[in-house]
């Protein structure tokens, strides 16, 4: 006679875990890094290896285990991806320690950091050490700077580049910003594995292309509007920065706000603030109103009216 076999929740079982997550988000990284070691050469390879072991060590520090988790080595890639290539060693290690240790630990570890670690921690890089963030190589030189199209249209006006080496990765930027194509084919990955929705980049890359459109002064409106969705790091923090599953929505209109929000404040940076790029701290602001955006827009209760009435009782 079979026995029933009772154990706790939960009970309905997936095939979508924290490590299967974290391999997609890695494979998808592949053309990026790729693009990112060809653009900048041995420059790219030592600042990823240094900002991955960096975020690796600093982890193991915190909890105690020498495992790896997945989501310190992507801490650690994308924080070198969003570096430019002439930094010196140790701010990628820096940023590791800080995004580890204080943005992720200090908040309760692992699903509890209110803000997104990478990009906090590049906040916190371009505080200390503006210097050393806002200087920008050639392609394939580390005696040379470049200023990149984001310099020229805080002008404004339109860069020297055209969309052609924007989209291809030929410019002066960060070592992972700069390849239109290569997080393009990053992004297709993770929409066909379902690990991002398109909610959020959709909405945040809409709302800059409205705005710029709109608000292109005396520059061609729909080129104006192509050089802002293809430089900085606009594409790569909608893909990978905005869409983080810990700060960001869970509900489709939470998602859909939160992208709408991330678009208007990254402009509004754009135009106005101190540094031409705003991606970093439009996405920092919006991340702490997360939950309340999932709060507003959380789907009605099946049976239930406005004021907790159900129907069952009405009837």
């Amino acid at each position: 006679m079979r026995q029933l076999t009772t154990s706790s929740s939960p009970h309905i079982r997936s095939r979508w875990i924290a490590s299967t997550i974290m391999r997609d988000v890695l494979i998808s990284l592949i053309p990026v890094v790729i693009s990112a070691c060809v653009i900048h050469g041995i420059r790219a390879i030592l600042l990823i290896m240094a900002g991955i072991v960096s975020c690796i060590i600093t982890e193991s520090f915190c909890t105690g285990k020498a495992g790896i988790n997945g989501s310190e080595v992507i801490t650690g890639l994308l924080l070198a991806l969003s570096l430019p290539a002439s930094v010196p060693w140790w701010i990628p290690v820096a940023g590791g320690v800080f995004s580890i240790l204080v943005v992720k630990h200090l908040c309760g570890g692992l699903g509890k950091n209110v803000f997104n670690p990478v990009l906090a921690a590049r906040a916190f890089l371009l505080l200390v050490w503006p210097v050393h963030l806002t200087i920008y190589p050639a392609m394939g030189m580390d005696g040379m700077t470049a200023a990149t199209p984001l310099h020229a249209m805080q002008i404004p006006a339109l860069p020297e580049s055209s969309l052609t080496d924007m989209f291809l990765g030929t410019i002066g930027g960060c070592i992972g910003e700069t390849s239109v194509l290569a997080i393009l084919l990053g992004a297709a990955y993770l929409l066909k594995r379902r690990v991002i929705r398109l909610h959020i980049p959709l909405a945040y890359l809409g709302t800059v292309a409205v705005l710029t459109l709109t608000f292109s002064g005396e520059e061609p409106p729909v080129q104006w509007m192509m050089y802002h969705l293809l430089s900085g790091s606009l594409l790569l923090g909608a893909v990978y920065m905005a869409t983080d599953y810990v700060t960001s929505p869970v509900t489709p209109k939470g998602r859909i706000a939160f992208g709408i929000g991330c678009g208007v404040l990254t402009v509004i940076l754009r135009s106005y603030g101190l540094y031409p790029e705003g991606v970093t701290y439009a996405i920092l602001c919006m991340n702490p109103f997360a939950w309340a955006l999932d709060r507003v827009f959380a789907p009605r209760v099946f049976g239930h009216e406005k004021g907790g009435r159900s129907r069952e009782k009405r009837g």
